[in-house]
Order: structure tokens, then sequence, then C-alpha cells
């Protein structure tokens, strides 16, 4: 029986107090960083390979079924605004399209052959990488996709929770993460969700610090999309510049719209 659906390690939760649930679960989620630790070298392995592909103009897609779909859907999302990056560079895909983000689509995810039709429209080339992001790491169209993009060339990498998964076996780079069962048996949007998260985290900021959208600690090249990140880019010039002006400060982030187009024009113009 695969890991994530092994019983829970707890029983008659119904009987239990609320405060007893939460603690269970608390607990429970205390092994997923350790669990993400031991899958680093393997993460380390994949971001290196799509920091050289991002070089040469490649793109990341992720790919995946119901919880493990939308968090792909997630974190791509957040690329653009927070690093000011294309939105085009990290792209989420889920079995069943847009409209499974909120409801659920039976079936679609078994349907080896339609994931790799959802990536047609963007004109992927071998630049490109494909990570297929599947907790139970059987989902078909997970493992469809995984086959197809790596006997067309691309780099693929996958994030599950059960080890010799045909999703592991699928991709050049798999990243498993072993957190055990599930405290509601079979959940997977519960301690598996919590570590597919993470690793995702992890190589998406990592891959942007390694495309030099980060400077020393701050997110330069962050869109300016509402009075708090103003704020804190007004603070980021503040600081890398050395300016005490606040006004000041602001005026140079809103005229040239980043951060470091900000700084850079101020430490041109001394």
């Amino acid at each position: 029986m695969r890991i994530t659906e092994q019983s829970s390690n707890y029983s008659n939760l119904d009987k239990m107090s609320t405060r007893e649930l939460l603690e269970g679960m608390n607990r429970e989620d205390r092994n997923v960083p350790d669990a993400v630790e031991k899958a680093i070298p393997q993460i380390e392995k994949l971001v290196e390979g799509i920091v050289e592909r991002m070089h040469k103009g490649g793109r990341v897609f992720y790919l995946g079924a119901g919880t493990s779909g939308r968090l792909g859907i997630l974190d791509a999302s957040e690329i653009p605004p927070t690093y000011g990056a294309p939105y085009d560079l990290f792209v989420g895909i889920m079995a069943g399209g847009d409209s499974a983000i909120r409801k659920a689509a039976e079936g679609a995810e078994d349907d080896r052959d339609q994931a790799w039709e959802d990536l047609k429209p963007y004109g992927i080339t071998r630049n490109d990488t494909v990570v297929g992001i599947a907790a139970s790491g059987s989902t078909p169209y997970v493992v469809g996709v995984l086959e197809r993009a790596r006997r067309e060339g691309l780099l693929t990498g996958c994030i599950t929770c059960n080890p010799d998964a045909p999703v592991a076996a699928a991709a050049e780079i798999p990243i498993v993460a072993v957190v055990g069962p599930e405290f509601v048996t079979g959940s997977t949007r519960m301690k598996s969700g919590t570590a597919q998260k993470l690793i995702l985290n992890m190589i998406s900021t990592s891959v942007m610090i390694r495309m030099g959208h980060v400077k020393g600690n701050k997110m330069v090249d962050m869109q300016l999309t509402n009075a708090k990140l103003v704020d804190r880019g007004t603070k980021m010039i503040m600081d890398e510049a050395g300016i005490t002006d606040y006004e000041q400060a602001k005026a140079l982030l809103l005229k040239h719209g980043s951060v470091r187009k900000g700084v850079d024009a101020y430490l041109a113009g001394k």
C-alpha cells in the first residue's frame, strides 16, 4: 500500500475534542520539514537544471491534478508580482483546466495524454522544464506528461510523497518527501500538500534568486501593485541607496517603476 494511503496513526477522530484534533494535526505536521530536508539534494539538481535552461529562454511548467495542481498554479501565479518576472516564465496547468481550480473535474486526471495536449499551445521547446506534482505519485495525467516530455528532450522533475511511485520513475529528477500517513487517512491535502508547497517555494524562490531578481535579500523587481508594496519598495531604496528622505526615495520608485531601477538611477546621478 502507498504510504499516502496508509491508515492514520490516530483512531476515533470523530470522538476527539477540538483541542485533541488540533494538537494531533500539529504533531503530524512537524514531520514535514524533516522529510523535505532529506529531499534537498534532488531539489538542488532540479533548480540547477532549470536555471541553466532559463538562461537559454526556457520556462517551467507545473502539472498536476486536484490539490497538487492547485498548488502548482498558486506558486506560478505568485512569481510575476513578487519578482517582476514575465507571466509565462512559470506556468501552472491542472487536469480539467482552469475551471477545476474551484470545482473538481471528475475523471480529468485519468487521461494520460491530455497534459501533453495542454502544453502544446505554449510552443514548448527543449529548454523548458516540466515538473509533475502528484502526492500519490500515480496520477495518469502527470505520469503521461512526464514520460512524453522526457522522450521529447525536456528536463523533467516531479514532487511526490511516495517512494517508488510511477511519477518518480518517469521523471529525470524525482523529488520524494516521505511524510508518512495523513492525520485523516488518505487526505493528501494535509501533510503531503504542505510538503509540496514547501518544495515549490524552494524551487521557484531559488530560481528567481539565481536569475538575479533578488539583490542582497530584497525583491528588487517586485511589482508595485498596492500601497503596502510601494511603502516596502520605498524603504528598500532608502536602504540600498543610503537615502534618508522617504519622499525622495518614493519619488524615485514611482518614477522608475522598480527598486532596482530607482537605485540604479539614483547612483548613476550621484
